[in-house]
C-alpha cells in the first residue's frame, strides 16, 4: 500500500490530470495555490474547503495575474474536476448525494454551490497542510511544476487577501453601481455581491436593524444577512445606501412586502399582509411597527430614502 506521506502529495501537485485541448488549463493548479494561501493565511481551520467569498476573490487573484492560456476563469470546474486527482473529495447537500456519487457535471458556481456544502481532502493531506515547512514544501513544488516564471510574483501575492481588499475598496467608496457588461462573469458576481452583504452587515454592527438580533459564531458567521432595498437584479445597485441589514426571517418578509420603512426611518406594517400567534415572553411583527429601525452611526450611509419609498411603493406598505 502506498504512503501517503509528503513525497506521495508532492508527486500529485506536480503530475495533475489536466486539460491540454487549448493549451495546459490551469484551474486545478491555482485552485490550489488559492487554498494553500487560505492555509498560509489561517482562514481554513478545519477540512472543510467552502466555496466562499474569500476563496473565490483569491482564486480570480491568481487567475488574472498568472494564467496565460485560453482558458475562463470559472472556479467551479476545478473545484469538481479535482476529485479526479483522489485527494480531494466533496461533500454533497443533502438530496444531492447520487448526482456527487454519479459524477453528474457542475459547470457553474450556483449550480456546484447548490448541490456541494465543501470539499475535503485526504486526512494525511490535511494534516501536513497544518504544519508550516510541508505546506511551503508543496506550494514550492506546485509554481516550480505549473508557473515556475512566476514565482515571484506569486510570492508577493501570497501577501494580502484579495476579498478583504475589495471589500475594504467598496466600503471606502460607499459601494457601487454595475452596468450590465460588469455582470458577465458568475465569479465576480459571487464577490462582489458577498463584499456588499459583508459590508452592509459590519455598518448595522452585525445587528437586525428591525428586531436587532445580534448573534456570531466562534468563526464570525452570524444570523444577520446584507438585504437590498431594491433589488440588485433590477437595478443593479451595490451601494451601501441600497442596503438593511436584517436577519433572516425579517429579510424573507421584507423582499416580499411585509414590512416597509417610512421617511422617519420607523417601520409600517401593512394589516393585511398575515396573521400571527407569538407566545407572551417574545414579540411578534405587529410588536415593531411604528419603532425606528437601527441605523448605521455614519451619516453618508444612512438608507436611501428615495429606495424606501420605492420599495413601500412596489408593496403598497403604507
Amino acid at each position: 500500500m502506498v504512503a501517503r506521506d509528503l513525497a506521495y502529495y508532492a508527486k500529485k501537485f506536480t503530475n495533475l490530470r489536466v486539460d491540454k485541448a487549448r493549451g495546459t488549463a490551469p484551474h486545478k493548479p491555482i485552485l490550489l495555490l488559492t487554498v494553500l494561501d487560505l492555509f498560509e493565511k489561517g482562514q481554513i481551520h478545519r477540512n472543510e474547503v467552502y466555496l466562499s467569498p474569500e476563496l473565490t476573490a483569491n482564486f480570480l487573484k491568481f487567475w488574472h495575474q498568472f494564467a496565460a492560456s485560453d482558458h475562463h476563469s470559472n472556479i467551479a470546474l476545478p473545484f469538481f474536476h479535482l476529485t479526479g486527482d483522489q485527494f480531494w473529495h466533496l461533500m454533497p447537500n443533502p438530496g444531492f448525494e447520487a448526482a456527487i456519487q454519479a459524477r453528474v457535471k457542475l459547470r457553474t458556481l450556483p449550480a456546484l454551490r447548490s448541490a456541494v456544502q465543501y470539499a475535503y481532502l485526504d486526512g494525511e493531506l490535511f494534516a501536513l497542510l497544518q504544519a508550516a515547512p510541508s505546506r511551503q514544501h508543496l506550494t514550492t513544488l506546485l509554481i516550480q511544476a505549473w508557473f515556475p516564471e512566476k514565482r515571484d510574483q506569486i510570492t508577493e501575492s501570497f501577501k494580502y487577501d484579495e476579498f478583504e481588499t475589495i471589500q475594504q475598496t467598496l466600503f471606502d467608496s460607499g459601494g457601487a453601481t454595475y452596468n450590465t457588461d460588469d455582470l458577465k462573469d458568475q465569479d465576480q458576481i459571487f464577490v462582489r455581491n458577498a463584499a456588499f452583504r459583508r459590508n452592509v452587515v459590519k455598518l448595522y454592527d452585525q445587528r437586525c436593524a428591525f428586531c436587532k438580533l445580534r448573534v456570531i459564531s466562534w468563526d464570525g458567521v452570524n444570523l444577520v444577512d446584507g438585504a437590498h432595498i431594491q433589488p440588485f437584479a433590477q437595478f443593479r445597485d451595490d451601494r451601501f445606501v441600497n442596503g438593511l441589514a436584517l436577519c433572516k426571517n425579517h429579510h424573507w418578509a421584507f423582499d416580499r412586502g411585509w414590512f416597509g420603512v417610512d421617511d422617519d426611518y420607523r417601520i409600517v406594517i401593512p394589516r393585511d399582509r398575515f396573521t400571527e400567534e407569538a407566545p407572551q415572553e417574545s414579540r411578534g411583527m405587529m410588536a415593531f411597527r411604528g419603532e425606528r429601525i437601527d441605523l448605521p452611526r455614519e451619516q453618508r450611509f444612512m438608507p436611501s430614502l428615495e429606495a424606501l419609498k420605492w420599495h413601500r411603493e412596489r408593496w403598497n406598505a403604507v
